[in-house]
């Protein structure tokens, strides 16, 4: 899995504008006359992880999503154990000439979330999980929360505490001392326009979507083909899509603008354009995602058309893509097994032989198995020309070799 969880689930995106949802508004609101209401989530590998229940059963983990529009649950065991009345089925096309797969819509739902009430909610089951979030977060996940959890209410994901704060929209004096950027809701995702200064000097005015359900810090579309790609920059498997990997680049901008912020030496990626794709994608050009917004304490405010902002104590944190040229999942049962799903050619990985289904036992003589997944990130992303010991198993054998972390970008 890469650097980004999922590029974008084209297609969902699709069906929400195109087939007819429950006619009644779905969104959530707080339980009687609270002011507000604070909710823990878990921070895995760059999503915001919460638990709910559904039609009383669960509890279930679910990926806090703003680039979404419908819940969506991706664990299909979920069909039978939530006692869904009734489903509708349906035929989902890929991008490109992929296979269709089939999904259902389901009847309204219960979806408890402590403090507060769902509303007309409905959800998209895949048949099939076909993006093996749970393998990558090292952990169940169940599913997505998009836009019908933000609609009606200002939520406050505070990254410092690990605490999401739901408010109604009356009570905007209370989080009304961040930085005020205006915001617009378009196809049940929140925009902002905002100014990218690119290595070249040139300043470009974007339209980006506030993604807090994707990992990386800066996606910028539609450069590659118009040529616009800056000089310094690799190719990377930027995520997977319906039909596979979604290719691309990984560069650095000099600056991106958020209000009083000014963020500079950013990583950003570039997907490659892909004709399939622009005939899905919305007019606009990337997306901001977690790996920026974290540096932030943010507020989502759907119904005042703002975000607000305010800064978090990594704010000053440099941006470090991987060095070590891997990519891994949390394989087996228990999910203790860090299995090698890609190793991008030229990188330090490459260099010592690591291939695709070998294992991780440890590193350092600290037996993966006691480690999060995200603890390896960081550890691969930690320093430049930093030695690690590695013991894996590879072609039928036990092996220990030296990983010399490599800074490609």
């Amino acid at each position: 899995m890469p650097y980004k969880t999922i590029y974008r689930f084209f297609l969902w995106l699709l069906l929400l504008n195109s087939f007819h949802l429950p006619v009644h508004a779905q969104y959530f609101d707080i339980t009687g006359h609270q002011k507000r209401v604070h909710i823990p989530f878990r921070m895995i590998r760059n999503m915001v992880v919460i638990q709910l229940k559904i039609n009383n059963k669960g509890p279930f983990n679910f990926i806090m999503d703003t680039g979404v529009g419908l819940m969506i649950i991706t664990d299909p065991q979920l069909i039978d154990s939530i006692n869904i009345p009734s489903k509708r089925i349906l035929k989902l096309t890929g991008c490109g000439e992929g296979d269709a797969y089939d999904a259902y819509i389901t009847s309204t739902l219960r979806v408890d979330i402590p403090g507060l009430t769902s509303y007309n909610v409905a959800a998209a089951i895949l048949k099939e999980d076909h993006f093996g979030l749970s393998n990558y977060a090292g952990m169940p996940i169940h599913g997505l929360l998009g836009y019908e959890f933000f609609n009606n209410l200002a939520v406050k994901v505070s990254f410092s505490d690990s605490t999401i704060t739901v408010y109604r929209p009356k009570d905007e004096h209370l989080f009304n001392k961040g930085q005020k950027i205006p915001m617009t809701v378009e196809d049940h995702k929140p925009y902002i326009e905002t100014n990218v200064y690119m290595p070249d000097g040139s300043v470009k005015l974007r339209k980006l979507v506030v993604d807090l359900g994707a990992g990386h810090p800066l996606s910028l579309e539609n450069m590659v083909d118009s040529h616009e790609l800056p000089k310094k920059s690799i190719p990377a498997n930027l995520g997977m899509g319906f039909n596979g990997p979604v290719n691309g680049y990984i560069s650095r901008i000099n600056e991106i603008e958020l209000g009083k912020y000014r963020i500079k030496n950013l990583i950003s990626s570039f997907p490659e354009d892909d004709s399939s794709k622009k005939r899905l994608r919305e007019n606009r050009d990337g997306n901001l995602g977690i790996g920026l917004l974290k540096k932030f304490d943010i507020v989502f405010d759907y119904p005042g058309h703002a975000i607000y902002l305010k800064s978090g104590q990594n704010f000053s944190e440099p941006f470090e893509h991987d060095m070590s040229g891997l990519e891994y999942y949390a394989g087996g049962d228990d999910y203790s097994h860090v299995i090698i799903s890609r190793v991008e050619p030229g990188s330090a990985g490459d260099e010592i032989g690591l291939e695709k289904n070998d294992e991780i036992l440890a590193i350092n003589l600290i037996p993966t198995a006691k480690m999060s997944l995200e603890q390896i990130d960081n550890i691969f992303k930690s320093q430049n020309d930093r030695n690690l010991l590695l013991e894996v198993y590879h072609d039928k054998k036990h092996d220990n070799v030296i990983l010399t972390l490599k800074r490609r970008i």
